[in-house]
């Protein structure tokens, strides 16, 4: 069954099992001991700590190992905010950061800091010069992600970090999903990332915190690990995440470019296969085995199902697979369509021929949700019927993605040219959809206003 998740997480990498195997008999003993067991504990660590600095390009003793890419985050956010309290207590993040450097910030605010989320354009990427403006007397610390989790873009990491250096503030990268394709560039202060992300066991992280910069690590203090991730190094696990790391670094050129082909042909085939498809995410400017599309009128979650019983393992940023009911907060900052959202990200070693049938099943699997979800035939919903009242009221309210966007295209030729539909909704996915649909369907949206019913009422004026 091919496996099209590797933005989540990818297998064991064959290093990274014989390193384990290998350490379990070898690293179990306490590396601050000085016998003979410990010593080699030692050993162990120091040269997995030594082997993962490399990678990153900083010193070893720079680096720490964290019990997941999360807390090298929480912890490289607080240590640094706490190190500069006296510099103030601003912070900048981007809007499309990864989940847990936006709850990190919204804790932050709820201390009494203050956060700036930097947005991104309809591509996912910050402007470096924007980014720049941001930047204040009172800034502690500066985060932005190497390249996005959910769309592959690559963000401007080296122009913001040397905006940061020359403004005297500290940049914290999230490199999770980068760092198996090559060190980050740029003066950057801080930066993590996560084992699984790269073929390395689940529950190791790594933090990196440049010499020179002010950091209070967040609680009790600790001997291990520079005092920064208290508790018992898991050896075994460390060394085997180093080890797979070296292993893909060696891997990574041949791969990016047999990987970037295969997604290209995706992000190409994909609109020529498929009528109402949006693909998302910088078209240049990203990682090589990431590609993202959204469906109008399918759900993202039958979607997901139905590819999964055709045999592929993808994933969605849809709000219709989130016990929430929000879209995903990347897809929301860009702009773009969020629902039918698939992201299809290819780990290394991915056959050609795999993706080939994917492209063939795919056209069948869409046609199959939209057809259950009563949607409307390609090319439906342009406006090219009778004219009616001047506006149309549609009450969709209850009703989830993707019922609102399905139901608008069905009406909007019910109304004349330069007539206005008014969709009740009271789901939050409709405030991005629905703009997206008008601008996919070149029709022109209005906006929003009160709906006296409950929800908001989104207006759409018939342009075609």
């Amino acid at each position: 069954m091919p496996y099209f998740d590797a933005a989540s997480a990818v297998p064991l990498h064959p290093v990274a099992r014989q390193a384990l195997q290998a350490s379990l008999d070898e690293g179990w003993a306490d590396p601050s001991r000085l016998h003979r067991e410990g010593r080699r504990a030692r050993l162990l660590l120091d040269a997995a700590r030594e082997a993962a600095a490399e990678a990153v390009g900083c010193r070893p003793d720079e680096l720490v190992f964290t019990t997941s890419g999360t807390r090298a985050v929480h912890t490289g956010m607080a240590g640094a905010l706490a190190g500069r309290r006296r510099a103030g207590h601003h912070l900048i993040v981007s809007s499309v950061e990864h989940s847990c450097v936006l709850h990190a910030a919204e804790r932050h605010e709820a201390d009494g800091g203050t956060v700036t989320r930097v947005g991104v354009d309809r591509g996912g990427a910050v402007d470096a010069a924007d980014f720049a403006g941001r930047l204040r007397a009172d800034t502690a610390l500066a985060c932005l992600q190497s390249a996005n989790h959910e769309v592959g873009t690559v963000q401007p990491v080296a122009e913001v970090a040397e905006a940061c250096r020359s403004a005297g503030v500290p940049l914290l990268v999230d490199a999770a999903q980068s760092l198996a394709w090559g060190p980050v560039e740029g003066a950057w202060s801080l930066l993590a990332a996560s084992a699984h992300k790269w073929g390395g066991p689940s529950g190791v992280g790594l933090l990196a915190v440049r010499k020179g910069v002010r950091f209070a690590p967040p609680g009790p203090s600790d001997e291990r690990e520079s005092g920064r991730a208290p508790g018992f190094e898991n050896i075994p696990a460390v060394v085997a995440a180093a080890a797979s790391l070296r292993a893909v670094r060696a891997e990574a050129a041949a791969e990016a470019a047999r990987l970037r082909e295969l997604t290209g042909r995706i992000r190409a085939r994909v609109p020529e296969l498929l009528a109402d498809v949006e693909v998302v995410g910088d078209p240049q400017r990203r990682l090589p085995g990431i590609v993202t599309f959204s469906c109008l009128y399918v759900d993202g979650e039958a979607l997901l199902h139905e590819l999964d019983r055709a045999g592929f393992s993808v994933s969605s940023g849809s709000s219709c697979t989130s016990s929430t009911l929000t879209p995903s907060h990347v897809l929301r900052a860009m702009g773009v369509l969020s629902e039918g959202n698939v992201r299809v990200s290819l780990p290394m070693g991915t056959p050609a021929e795999d993706v080939e049938t994917f492209l063939d099943v795919l056209p069948r699997v869409v046609a199959s949700v939209r057809a259950q979800l009563g949607a409307p035939a390609a090319g439906d919903g342009r406006g090219a019927g009778a004219a009616g009242a001047d506006e149309l009221v549609l009450d969709t309210l209850g009703r989830r993605c993707p019922i609102p966007v399905i139901e608008l295209a069905k009406v909007i030729g019910d109304v004349p040219v330069g007539g206005v539909v008014r969709v009740l909704s009271d789901d939050e996915a409709a405030r991005l959809d629905i703009p997206a649909w008008c601008e996919m369907r070149g029709q022109r949206y209005e906006g929003e206003a009160p709906s006296p019913g409950g929800g908001v009422a989104y207006l759409v004026r018939r342009e075609r």
